[in-house]
């Protein structure tokens, strides 16, 4: 290598100009000579480069020897070709001579008018930038004087790897000789060079055809940003008719028995309009015609490397797919290189040192678009089934062109320059990277933490979080290492290690292993909407030295913890707990669950907690179902954890399953096993889509639950259906013997469109209030909600209420259906269309109706057990009875 230029990258172009002193015929305008100057590319990053003594010397020399330069004397301006340092030379009598320094053996070289001189240089790469010269038989380079009749332009020596047609190179290069055919030179005129300090540079090929690459012809590079894949891509879709013509064409070669990569290479580009479109016809042959030799990987039979074996037999290694690659895309003039390195494919264990293991894997870098880019065939054909042994197809487009940031996560390459990257990583940095697979980039993820492939457990939990760019399904796996030989356990751990929450923007999971040791966390995701199973995204590694004490978690088979991804598309909106945390019971032991739906829902739910047994459970959930929310009240009776998980379904459906819409982990810290809702509660708790079915509006008590300090409430609503018919039931715990029958504690009043529910406990306590219609139509009642009243004192019961006792009835008092023995009691009531209303109990009392239609008046107990209510109706003189009294003696 040239001391001068022991910092150039020797991915430039080489410039080589020589002045004689002599007139260049041709050039009438001036008469003048012209001068050639030879100018190699500079490294990228160095910047305000001095000049040498030397190449001051020599920009004297040829000051000098031109007496009065004129405007068009074409010099190579140090600072204009981008601060281009000059080599060690001197001009002497029409002579051009140069040095190599600290290069043994070697002394000068001259170039003379002869025909051509043969000059050996071989130039070797070195990193640090330390003067070498490699004296291993190089190939020499020709260089063709000018003749009388030519034109001044720059010689450019440039790379070509003898793979350039003749009739690819512009006319007005020089016919190269034999001799000379790996190493050409070309002649262009110095406008169609571009040289920019923002691009990468194309690495210079100095290996012989055939030759494996070496470091000579890595690329430079550059600090300026690489241009996005998107900008070479715009979409897959514009490769649709590239992608189908080699697929068809590949099929076709295949059975005529074309095993020749040359001949397949011409045949599947036919349709090709670009080096791009070319690639792409060879990248999707090989991922579809070569499978990959998994005997061969296991050596249960020899690898199949050579490209005719691997093509005739449509299986090979990834040296076969790197090398057949290489040998296709050279044939269509496209530059590509196989790249050897690591990788985190098959056999990969994180928990190793690559270091310590030769590389294991072989991919490829191309040269397009001005700048290199890698693509690995192999991975893009599928990937492999190591327990069944065998190989599966599986096209991905990932690994065609891939952005090197992303490249760099699963591919190390041995030399670092191919890592593409402005700061190169290293493999202490590659190896604690975590495992991202392709479906990771494909969802559009980020991996927020942990940054490193190994975490530790900080008090027995940690934290795994992403960030999503659409909308999510994910899942998770967990399996210990065994203590002794450090391979997975094949049970996965328990989902109550894990607390996965979903949202629109990514996934939270954090980690509480159960036992210390060392764990494989595995994360899985698809779509939302879409069917078929979640593909694998990424891996990690868990190290938990000790566990942290806390109360047991129930198993959630849903994985998930919070509303889930998929419940938009079931018609849930939003919920009113956000579900990533555990959400804290207050001292009452009740949570209530709000669900916003976008359209009529049906719901259940399902409450667990390790104490709490089905029965039990029933008794801890109310569910409201409207048509615009979905409302649930759950009890947590004991300490510790619960899972609540809800189920939904289309309301008119009427058939199909309820599907998992959230779960909710609820955390209780107050011992309360006495409170429970009541037994036998229906899906329809409080006002909700029965009741706004059947007519009913206007609830005095919009929730399922009414709470009754006194022991007495009233729950009133309007009913716009004039036929419909109701009734009213009370549930409770049996209250003993010496007590009324639940039925006495509740009285229904129905005017024409006003309806009151009158209910009075006989206790404190939790009880159910039945609401039942029926149409004139219907026989039988149908439930159209439940209500839960929970009273803390009790009260009297109410008069018994019988069937002639109907709709307009209203009794004003006494509202309380016990009297005292031997006491005067004041009557009011209003029944419509009565003729009479008397109370008859020793004696018969007529009650008078006065100005607002009121039938009252006073009556006398005495020593009558009962009072009983009744009235004449029009058209009828039988007298029937609306209700009766109970008469107690005085205590």
């Amino acid at each position: 290598m040239f001391k001068g230029w022991q910092e150039h990258s020797l991915s430039g172009e080489v410039v080589l100009a020589c002045h004689s002193g002599r007139k260049v015929p041709g050039d009438k305008k001036h008469g003048m000579s012209r001068e050639r100057e030879l100018t190699p590319d500079p490294p990228y990053k160095k910047k305000n480069l001095q000049k040498s003594e030397d190449e001051q010397r020599y920009r004297e020399k040829h000051t000098e020897s031109a007496n009065s330069p004129q405007p068009d004397e074409t010099w190579t301006d140090v600072n204009a070709v981008r601060q281009k340092q000059a080599p060690n030379l001197k001009v002497e009598n029409g002579l051009l001579k140069y040095k190599l320094q600290n290069a043994p053996g070697i002394h000068e070289s001259s170039l003379t008018d002869e025909k051509s001189i043969k000059v050996s240089l071989a130039i070797k790469s070195s990193k640090g930038g330390s003067d070498s010269v490699e004296q291993n038989d190089p190939e020499p380079l020709t260089i063709v004087p000018m003749q009388e009749n030519e034109a001044s332009h720059e010689v450019l020596l440039v790379n070509s790897e003898g793979k350039l047609c003749e009739e690819q190179r512009p006319s007005t290069k020089r016919q190269l000789s034999t001799e000379s055919a790996a190493k050409s030179v070309s002649v262009r005129k110095r406008s169609t060079v571009k040289k920019t300090q923002e691009e990468f540079v194309k690495a210079l090929s100095v290996a012989r055809s055939g030759k494996r690459f070496s470091k000579a012809d890595l690329p430079a590079v550059s600090s300026c940003q690489r241009k996005p894949r998107k900008l070479l891509i715009s979409s897959p879709d514009i490769f649709n008719n590239i992608d189908a013509l080699s697929i068809q064409k590949g099929r076709e070669l295949r059975e005529l028995g074309v095993f020749e990569a040359k001949k397949i290479a011409h045949v599947i580009t036919e349709g090709a309009r670009n080096d791009l479109e070319k690639l792409r016809a060879i990248w999707i042959w090989l991922c579809h015609n070569i499978e990959y030799d998994i005997e061969g990987f296991l050596g249960i039979s020899p690898k199949v490397c050579s490209s005719e074996e691997v093509i005739q037999k449509g299986k090979g290694v990834c040296s076969g797919y790197s090398g057949l690659c290489e040998k296709m895309c050279r044939e269509m003039g496209i530059e590509c290189v196989s790249v050897s390195g690591y990788s985190k494919g098959i056999g990969y264990q994180a928990r190793e040192r690559q270091e310590e293991k030769a590389s294991d894997h072989e991919w490829n870098a191309v040269f397009l678009d001005d700048q290199w880019w890698l693509l690995d065939a192999c991975w893009g054909a599928g990937t492999v089934d190591m327990e069944n042994k065998t190989f599966v197809k599986r096209y991905d487009d990932f690994y065609f062109l891939t952005e090197p940031f992303e490249f760099i996560n699963s591919h190390f390459p041995d030399d670092q320059s191919w890592q593409l990257l402005p700061i190169a990583i290293s493999m202490e940095d590659f190896e604690t990277r975590p495992l991202r697979t392709s479906a990771f980039y494909h969802f559009g993820l980020t991996l927020l933490q942990p940054t490193q492939y190994k975490t530790i457990t900080d008090n027995g939990e940690t934290t795994v979080s992403l960030s999503s760019s659409t909308p999510l399904t994910f899942s998770y796996e967990m399996r210990q290492r065994d203590s002794q030989t450090g391979s997975l356990r094949q049970e996965e751990a328990d989902s109550s290690c894990g607390l996965l929450s979903v949202t629109h923007q990514g996934l939270k999971l954090r980690l509480l292993p159960s036992e210390p040791g060392a764990y494989e966390v595995k994360l899985f995701a698809r779509r939302e909407g879409q069917p078929g199973s979640l593909r694998w995204i990424c891996s990690l590694e868990l190290d938990c030295p000790c566990i942290q004490k806390r109360q047991p978690i129930p198993d959630n088979p849903y994985l998930n913890w919070g509303l889930a991804v998929g419940a938009s598309a079931l018609g849930v909106k939003s919920c009113s707990v956000r579900g990533e945390e555990p959400v804290e019971i207050g001292e009452d032991g009740e949570v209530k669950l709000i669900l916003e739906t976008s359209r009529p829902l049906m719901m259940v739910c399902e409450l667990i907690h390790h104490e709490l047994n089905s029965i039990a459970a029933k008794r801890c959930l109310a569910l409201q179902i409207t048509h615009e929310q979905l409302v649930c009240h759950a009890l947590c009776p004991y300490k510790g954890y619960y899972r609540l998980s809800v189920f939904v379904q289309d309301y008119n459906s009427g058939v199909g399953t309820f599907q998992n819409a959230g779960n909710y982990l609820l955390h209780c810290q107050r011992l309360n096993p006495s409170l429970l809702y009541p037994p036998d509660l229906g899906l329809w708790c409080g006002p909700g889509i029965r009741t706004q079915e059947a007519g009913l509006s206007r609830f005095s008590h919009t929730g399922a639950i009414v709470n009754s300090p006194r022991g007495r409430c009233n729950i009133t609503f309007y009913c716009t259906s004039p036929e419909l018919q109701m009734h009213t039931v009370l549930y409770g715990e049996p209250q003993g013997e010496g007590h009324f029958p639940l039925s006495r504690y509740v009285l229904l009043t129905f005017t024409d469109a006003k309806v009151t529910i009158s209910v009075c406990t006989p206790g404190a306590g939790v009880y159910r209030l039945g609401l039942y219609g029926r149409k004139a139509s219907q026989q039988d009642y149908k439930p159209l909600c439940d209500f839960i009243v929970r009273s803390e004192n009790s009260g009297d019961p109410f008069p018994c209420v019988y069937s002639a006792w109907g709709r307009g009835c209203v009794l004003l008092e006494p509202r309380s259906g016990v009297l005292v023995s031997q006491t005067s009691v004041s009557f009011r009531v209003r029944v419509p269309g009565a003729q009479r209303v008397c109370v008859v109990g020793g004696t018969r009392t007529d009650l008078k109706m006065n100005k607002s239609r009121v039938w009252e008046g006073e009556a006398v107990t005495g020593d009558a057990t009962q009072l009983k209510l009744a009235a004449v109706v029009k058209d009828c003189n039988d007298m029937h009875v609306l209700m009766t009294f109970d008469v107690r003696p005085q205590k």
